[in-house]
């Protein structure tokens, strides 16, 4: 009986408990919502030290909490950091810039809209040095690095200066070593997001665009180096093949850099530049601290009575539900009416970074444009990537904006489907399926290699991507004002950069966001604005518990750690490609450039 009674009130405590812990977290979002807010002090004298080393998105976050008068606000957005940096070039308590790392931009179209920002903020009269005592500094680190007035590194440091390269694996005898063969039906001798299941080696075509694709980048990355270090790029490009970063000596012989320093060497001179007596009283400021205090300042002013709004389709395409991942159909349809019925809201700026995905929510999004167009003007603006699908939905917009390292068009269609006949015989796996017609338990059944390879099947399959293709080519050729034929000689999946774009007619404009923004302030003589940004997440209070709950696993987390980063962005990859049922339109491959 007394154990009973024990058990019982063991039950009871722990509910007690469970209460009282979710009336504190409410009280919490409350007071929280009511303006407790940690307001961030920027010291005079102040240093704001550029070091991006977590993964840097374009946009941040803004995450409402629908049951209560709270927000989330995340500040790790590009879109943020460059205000800030902005901001900073009259903020009279930013005596300068210290440069680090730029390894969580991630890519050179990002990297080129931060460095602009960086470069504009010298205009202010204010230094910009950069430091860095890490054995190896990236290409990406010293692009950004290269604006600074001296670049100064570690005594054991290494500047790999060493071109652009790019890898692609092959899973040809994977496959087929494990039992589950890729089943691909594509359109497009460029579409090569598949061929890695279907071969061993490159083909002449894919090595053809990722070359030209690689010598854009690498033309646009030694001309920028060229002017900041007036340095010729035929010696740019003989560093590169001779490694001439790999020792400190080296670099300074080929100007690389301006000197090399200790710690406490780099500090004094931060000293000089700030007329500070002791090291000890030097100011530093992060960027994420500074974007989040300049951001805490322009929340309370008031806005203008003119509005653009900037709509960030960032992530893979899908239907459903934006997240920080992915690029939900619904989320930016839903954006698209809000910022159009916005009686404030004077144009529209969509900014696309996405390799593209689901077919149907790529046709889905771009009705919503065509529809909005009708009230008012969209222009899109595109970042890292805008490819496939994600040129989609960019391509029937007023006027089209990209970096010169952005990479766009990959217009084309593929499917996969996943064979796994063999594997089943292997590991003694039978299937059978009962229906009513042909085709009732699907039009592919994945166990019968047969009617896989069945000209029956895969004529049904290849007419939908035939179909599916010619429509992506009509919908370019309207919107870019181009015949099918036109359209069709760029097309076939094939993948540019931003420069080839302009040439080939896939793009308006060069240029930056900022840039963006500009045009349309100038095209519709809108003297004073203020930026609508969507999408605005909303979360209600069981959906924030799920998310902030102590008992939740990061499942992601645990897999990343396990298995390393790099295998799980392939993980990721093949993942997201497997939850978008039917067509896709994506771009043919996943390269980190370096």
């Amino acid at each position: 009986m007394n154990f009973l009674k024990n058990i019982l009130a063991s039950i009871i405590g722990v509910m007690i408990a469970i209460g009282i812990f979710f009336f504190l977290l409410i009280v919490f979002i409350s007071l929280a919502g009511s303006g407790m807010e940690s307001k961030i002090s920027v010291k005079d004298n102040s240093i704001l030290v550029l070091n991006f080393e977590e993964k840097v998105n374009d946009f941040a976050q803004k995450v409402i909490i629908e049951d209560f008068d709270f927000d989330d606000q995340d500040y790790n957005g590009l879109n943020l950091i460059i205000k800030a940096i902005q901001y900073a070039k009259t903020d009279d308590k930013i005596k300068g810039i210290s440069i680090k790392s730029a390894e969580g931009i991630q890519g050179y179209a990002q990297l080129k809209e931060l460095r602009d920002a960086v470069a504009d903020f010298k205009n202010s009269g204010k230094f910009i040095y950069s430091f860095n005592q890490q054995d190896m500094i990236s290409q990406r680190d010293y692009y950004l690095q290269s604006v600074a007035d001296s670049i100064f590194i570690g005594v054991t440091s290494q500047i790999m200066l060493q071109g652009l390269g790019a890898n692609v694996n092959y899973y040809k005898d994977f496959q087929e070593k494990i039992g589950i063969k890729m089943e691909v039906f594509r359109h497009g001798k460029y579409k090569s997001a598949v061929e890695p299941y279907l071969d061993n080696k490159m083909s002449d075509a894919n090595r053809e665009q990722i070359t030209e694709r690689l010598l854009s980048i690498w033309n646009n990355y030694t001309e920028t180096i060229q002017k900041s270090r007036n340095i010729s790029k035929e010696k740019l490009n003989q560093i590169a093949d001779s490694l001439g970063g790999r020792t400190p000596k080296l670099a300074l012989q080929n100007k690389l850099i301006d000197g090399v320093r200790y710690r406490d060497q780099y500090e004094k001179l931060l000293c000089k530049s700030t007329k500070t007596d002791k090291v000890k009283d030097l100011n530093f400021i992060s960027i994420e601290k500074y974007t989040e205090a300049v951001a805490q300042k322009l929340k309370n002013e008031k806005k203008k009575d003119q509005r653009i709004a900037v709509i960030y389709a960032e992530g893979t395409i899908v239907s459903g539900k934006s997240d920080s991942n992915v690029v939900g159909d619904e989320t930016i349809i839903e954006a698209l009416r809000e910022a159009r019925e916005e009686e404030k809201v004077k144009a529209i700026i969509l900014r696309i970074n996405s390799p593209g995905g689901s077919a149907l929510a790529s046709e889905l999004i771009h009705r919503e444009i065509e529809l909005t167009k009708k009230e008012k003007p969209v222009y899109v603006s595109m970042s890292n990537l805008a490819a496939s699908g994600g040129y989609y939905i960019a391509c029937n917009a007023n006027r089209i904006f990209a970096d010169a390292e952005t990479i766009t068009g990959s217009i084309g269609v593929f499917m996969t489907i996943p064979n796994v006949a063999a594997l089943s015989e292997k590991i003694g796996i039978t299937n059978e399926q009962v229906g009513t017609n042909r085709y009732s338990t699907g039009i592919y059944r994945g166990y019968n290699i047969e009617e896989v390879t069945s000209p029956e099947v895969t004529k049904l399959i290849t007419e939908g991507i035939e179909e599916f293709y010619n429509t992506f080519v009509q919908r370019v050729a309207e919107g870019r004002k181009m015949s099918p034929e036109a359209v069709n000689e760029i097309a076939q999946g094939r993948v540019w950069t931003g420069t080839d774009a302009l040439k080939n007619g896939l793009i308006d404009e060069i240029g930056s966001l900022q840039d963006v923004l500009s045009y349309v302030a100038k095209e519709h003589n809108i003297k004073e604005y203020s930026t609508n940004v969507y999408p605005v997440f909303k979360l209600n209070f069981k959906e924030l518990l799920k998310k902030k709950s102590p008992f939740s696993i990061n499942t992601e987390e645990i897999i990343s750690n396990e298995i390393g980063k790099e295998a799980y962005k392939t993980l990721k990859k093949i993942q997201q490609m497997g939850q978008i049922e039917g067509l896709q339109a994506r771009l043919p491959y996943d390269i980190e450039i370096k």
